[in-house]
This record gives C-alpha cells, sequence and structure tokens, in this order.
C-alpha cells in the first residue's frame, strides 16, 4: 500500500457532478444507447470559421514560441476595443491579462488577492470552481442562499448582512452557471460600490456577458467596468474566448484587472504557466473580425430560440422554472412536485429516459437536492427528443 501523503487540500474537494454523469452516459452509450447529453455547459457551434482558418495559418511550420506571461499586445488590445464597443467599457490594454482559460484568470486573480483566513462570499447556487479556487488559496468561503425571488443572484443587502470584520472580497457571476439569470446593472455597481466601501474586492465573472440578452434598446448588456463608480476601480473581472466565441477547448480567457494588479499577475503567470497557448492567441486574434463577431451574434441568437423551446417544453411537461433565464446557456428546473430529490431526479432520468442533466449539489447547498441544470447548448432536434423524453419519465412518476 503507498504511503503518499495526500494534501489536505486534495482532499476537501468535491467531485464536478457534471463530469461523473458524462462519464455514466458514455458508459450508456458503450452499451448502444442513445442518450442526450445535457449536462454539460459546451457550445455545440464550434469557434468560427476564421479563427479556424487562423489556426491552419499558424500550423505552417513557423516557430511558436513563448509569448508575454499576459499575452500577446495585439490582443490584449483587441480584446479591449471589445469591451469599448461590445460592452461600452473603455479598458486601457495594459490592464488586460490574456489566460490559459478562465480558469486561470480566476487562478491568477485569487493568488493575488486571497491570504489564508480571508473571508470571500458567493452567492448559492453558483459554479463551483468558483469557490474552489478561493479555497484552495485559503479562503474562508460562505455560500449565501439566494431564491427566485433575487434571479438566484447575491443582493447587496445580503452582502451588507454577511459581511464580518474577517471578509475580504465577494465573486459573482452575472450571467451566472447554473441559472443563466443576471444580476440587474443598478445593483450590481451598488454591490461592487458597497464591497469597495469595506475595504475589499469584487471579482465579476463575465464569461456568459456575450450570451446575455440585448437590453430594451437592442444593445448589448454592459460591463461593471462601463461604469466610473468607486467599485469598478476594485473590481476584476474574468472572461473567456470559451463560450460566446465557442472555444472551449483551445484553453484561452482573459481578466481586466485594476492598475496595481497588473505586475502582480505577470510575476504569477510567469510561475504558474509562463504564458497562454501561443497558437490560440494567435487564432484568438481573428474572433475580432466583424465576420468572426456576426457568426458569435448569430450563436447567440440561436441559444435565445432554443431558449424558448425549452422553456415551453418544459412547462407542457409540468417541469417548473422558477426564473426564466437572461443568458448564458442554462435552466434551473425545479424538480420538487415529482418527489424525487434532484438527484435521484437525474440518476433515473439518466438510466430510464437517457437523458444526462446536473443535480443542483454541484452548484451549492441551498436548493442542491430541489433543483437541476440544463444546458441547451445542443441542437434542437436533440432538445425535443430530451423534452419528449422527459416528458414519459415525470408522466410514470405520478400516481395511476
Amino acid at each position: 500500500m503507498s504511503s503518499m501523503r495526500i494534501s489536505r487540500r486534495a482532499e476537501q474537494i468535491a467531485p464536478f457532478y457534471a463530469m461523473e454523469f458524462a462519464r455514466d452516459a458514455a458508459e450508456l452509450e458503450a452499451q448502444g444507447h442513445h442518450i442526450v447529453k445535457l449536462n454539460i455547459g459546451e457550445p455545440d457551434f464550434g469557434a468560427p470559421p476564421e479563427v479556424l482558418a487562423a489556426a491552419r495559418q499558424v500550423s505552417d511550420g513557423r516557430p511558436l514560441a513563448y509569448t508575454g506571461a499576459l499575452g500577446l499586445p495585439e490582443l490584449r488590445s483587441a480584446i479591449a476595443g471589445f469591451y469599448r464597443d461590445h460592452f461600452g467599457a473603455d479598458v486601457d490594454p495594459r490592464r488586460v491579462a490574456v489566460t490559459s482559460g478562465a480558469s486561470a484568470a480566476l487562478l491568477l486573480s485569487c493568488a493575488a488577492l486571497v491570504d489564508p483566513g480571508d473571508g470571500v462570499l458567493i452567492g448559492d447556487p453558483s459554479y463551483p470552481c468558483n469557490r474552489q479556487f478561493a479555497h484552495a488559496f485559503g479562503a474562508d468561503v460562505t455560500l449565501l442562499p439566494t431564491t427566485a425571488a433575487t434571479r438566484f443572484q447575491l443582493t447587496t443587502e445580503a452582502v451588507a448582512a454577511a459581511w464580518t470584520e474577517t471578509t475580504r472580497g465577494v465573486i459573482v457571476a452575472t450571467p451566472s452557471n447554473p441559472t443563466g439569470t443576471s444580476v440587474p446593472y443598478d445593483e450590481l455597481v451598488a454591490m461592487t460600490d458597497l464591497v469597495a466601501a469595506r475595504g475589499g474586492w469584487s471579482i465579476v465573472d463575465e464569461i456568459y456577458l456575450g450570451l446575455s440578452d440585448p437590453g430594451p434598446d437592442g444593445r448589448p448588456p454592459r460591463s461593471i467596468l462601463a461604469t466610473d463608480s468607486p467599485g469598478a476601480a476594485e473590481t476584476v473581472v474574468i472572461n473567456s474566448f470559451s463560450k460566446y466565441f465557442g472555444m472551449t477547448g483551445w484553453r484561452l480567457g482573459w481578466c481586466i484587472v485594476p492598475d496595481e494588479l497588473v505586475g502582480v499577475l505577470e510575476r504569477l503567470a510567469q510561475n504558474f504557466y509562463v504564458c497562454p497557448p501561443t497558437p490560440s492567441q494567435y487564432a484568438a486574434l481573428a474572433c475580432f473580425t466583424p465576420e468572426s463577431l456576426a457568426v458569435a451574434e448569430g450563436n447567440r441568437r440561436e441559444f435565445a430560440r432554443r431558449r424558448g423551446l425549452v422553456i415551453d417544453g418544459l412547462a407542457r411537461i409540468g417541469l417548473d422554472v422558477p426564473v426564466v433565464p437572461d443568458g448564458a446557456f442554462y435552466v434551473y428546473i425545479d424538480v420538487g412536485s415529482t418527489g424525487l430529490t434532484a438527484s435521484e431526479f437525474c440518476e433515473r432520468a439518466l438510466h430510464e429516459a437517457h437523458v444526462a442533466l446536473t443535480p443542483g449539489k454541484d452548484f451549492g447547498v441551498a436548493g442542491a437536492e430541489r433543483f437541476v441544470r440544463l444546458s441547451y447548448a445542443a441542437s434542437t432536434e436533440d432538445l425535443a427528443t430530451a423534452v419528449d423524453r422527459l416528458g414519459g419519465f415525470v408522466e410514470s412518476l405520478r400516481p395511476a
């Protein structure tokens, strides 16, 4: 027997249940079953054609050496321009750090901001990896329960009530995984202002901002950085090429940080992973052409159309969605009326209806056994099949 000692940090990390259901789904597929996989949040479109063409071009045998730790200067400038033109934020390219996926952006941000014992507030439900990064650097993470009344999002009032003398920061995602819901903009500004007034920092995860519904004027939603409020000056923004641009496996993201953190993140990136992937960076420059942006916007509209089909279908089969999402590609379903826990529902839906979903326990404690996440990043045909299968499954649970 090995005597290797495993760190307490590693021992305390819970499994990612979405991936466990992916493994079980793969086993059922190997047995010959057709599984509709709605458990993983991965766009099915892939990268825009011009990005693929750029990747082929840089694969011509040229040296693909390390770039600077914070990424190619031209890519940092392109991201700053995208934030200016698309999200209304005037950002100095120097403040943009290109990273190895949004995960590395969170890694660097938590390494820069969190000391052991620091209190960090995160909404429940929320993306599990956000809190795991904070935990890994010794944070005392408090999950604040949210409800449908607040669109499953943190509020300024909840943050103020939970703040203690050891609290140092807040992590909020808008739109959110798993709910697809956003924090109202004025509320987000007020929340970050409160945090700044108490000497804290905010990390705002904007990974799904590009997949948000436009405002009444037809314009894309604003970044938290589009305001000159005190809170915005103390906020780190996280984003990624994975969702809006469909580049999940390319492992490329970014963060936009206050001036005083630029040098800190550069040192950390140099030591943690040297630089982001060079081929992905060159290819990602093609994301910001008019043609690629048109493709990404078309994909956003398609996701919104699919959402409507799923919401209507779930209502038809008697599954409740307490809050209709306004972004991302997730629906948070209340399965309490079925008499099953969320875990039981997902397990039986996979094996009896051959539909893979994710139970709420992946995303927190509040409502963990009542809610199920469905990802509608799948074809219209697969979504229709899934709703029909789930309808038969739900009907089978009702008393004769």
